[in-house]
């Protein structure tokens, strides 16, 4: 039986990911084989496809996508935690850069867990590394408590929107960055709306705060960016930066200018602090509890991703065309055949 796979078959424009038929994969001893209904695309997924300098990017033709939710499909041997037929979602660590892109794809059982029914798998699968992620910054790095104020930068995007309802859940003051056109949904989820294009967002902060806020989440990045966020922070704030959004506009060398001025942001002996998010696949049990937390809430409708449009699996590369251009919120999702 063949499947379908979508790989880059060289590093450049949306152009270069392409369609290829394979055998089905076999799942080896303590892995599962899961027929895909969807799979996000990130921000990241861009770098890999863009550059080949980037740390961790695998030899091409490779295969891009960290989470997936789909069906078990086949066990391999020592598979216990999951059955056939049972929905499951999961990231895609063991793979390196991803894998994502196909339709049937063989992880190990410890990165998969089992997903509620009637849960649609689009939104299940921005629970894996958006809301893992945001859920991640906020309560084991951050750790915020109720009724404190955050700034949530890039707050349409797949975490940032994942910020605002987790933030929402525990009872925090929001304010978030995005275009105008976005300030509807930024407000709809609980947070004040700043356009990061027309207005200071740190003039704007100290104007509606007096003090500045408890923690800014920035996925942006650059040396004057990370400045300005721990501008922004009271005494006591934290400074959570977890992405290099800013890679889009500015290329590669953001990172390590990035890396700098955090580094030494965390060495001003101020009352404030520059924390580093831990890596999500380096606590499994962590990662597999949460993961549980987050889809057992979404099935309860107490939390509900933004899923921006769905694509086709063999369109792929117009998913990449549309983060390419902006203008849109939530995940971007790449959907096969049920």
């Amino acid at each position: 039986m063949k499947h379908h796979r979508v790989v880059v078959t060289q590093h450049g424009g949306p152009d270069v990911l392409q369609v290829v038929e394979e055998d089905l994969p076999e799942p080896q001893a303590g892995e599962v084989r899961v027929k895909v209904l969807a799979a996000g695309i990130s921000g990241y997924d861009l770098m890999f496809r863009r550059s080949g300098s980037l740390p961790g990017t695998p030899s091409v033709p490779f295969t891009l996508g960290e989470d997936v939710a789909g069906v078990v499909d086949k066990l391999g041997e020592e598979v216990s935690t999951v059955e056939l037929g049972q929905m499951v979602a999961g990231a895609t660590f063991s793979l390196g850069a991803g894998g994502g892109y196909t339709e049937f794809i063989c992880l190990p059982a410890s990165e998969l867990v089992p997903v509620p029914s009637g849960v649609d798998p689009a939104e299940a699968v921005c629970m894996v590394v958006n809301y893992l992620t945001a859920h991640m910054a906020m309560h084991r790095t951050s750790k915020n408590r109720s009724g404190e104020r955050i700034l949530v930068h890039g707050a349409a995007g797949g975490v940032g929107t994942a910020l605002l309802g987790l933030g929402k859940l525990a009872e925090l003051k929001m304010y978030g960055t995005a275009s105008k056109y976005n300030h509807e949904l930024v407000s709809a989820l609980g947070a004040t709306p700043i356009d990061y294009r027309t207005e200071d967002f740190v003039e704007r902060i100290r104007g509606l705060t007096g003090d500045g806020v408890d923690a800014v989440f920035d996925p942006i990045g650059g040396a004057r960016q990370l400045w300005r966020s721990y501008q922004v922070l009271r005494k006591g704030g934290r400074l959570v930066w977890f992405g290099v959004a800013a890679t889009k506009k500015e290329g590669l060398r953001v990172i390590p200018f990035t890396l700098l001025m955090r580094t030494l942001l965390a060495l001003i002996p101020d009352g404030k602090s520059a924390p580093l998010t831990p890596d999500l696949d380096k606590d499994n049990a962590w990662y597999r509890e949460t993961l549980t937390e987050l889809l057992d809430l979404l099935a309860a409708g107490s939390i509900k991703p933004v899923v921006a449009e769905r694509f086709p699996l063999a369109e792929a590369a117009r998913a990449h065309e549309l983060l390419e251009r902006g203008g849109y919120a939530g995940k971007v999702v790449l959907v096969t055949s049920a």
